[in-house]
């Protein structure tokens, strides 16, 4: 199997579920590892669990000048395309 690498150099890269663990990490990993790299994240931080946990990791990624975050639902389409109108992530 070959594998493809992808450059995202440069890139804007949309993570959903920003405020989660899985979420966090991904964008925390982008934003120090990924040279022009601008990532935006987007979560509803509703209150499945602790929402003080969640706002403690987009505390953390929001020391990146490069990080964006967005509240919001993936169930609301308009919310969602002024995302992609706004932001035009690529990944």
């Amino acid at each position: 199997m070959d594998k493809k690498i992808i450059d995202l150099r440069g890139r804007t890269i949309l993570v959903t579920g920003a405020a989660g663990f899985i979420g966090a990490n991904l964008a925390e990993r982008l934003l120090k590892t990924v040279e022009d790299v601008k990532v935006v994240g987007f979560d509803s931080v509703n209150d499945y669990y602790d929402v003080g946990l969640k706002e403690y990791r987009l505390g953390r990624l929001a020391a990146f000048e490069n990080f964006t975050f967005i509240k919001g639902n993936l169930a609301d389409a308009q919310c969602v395309n002024e995302i992609f109108d706004e932001y035009r992530p690529s990944v």
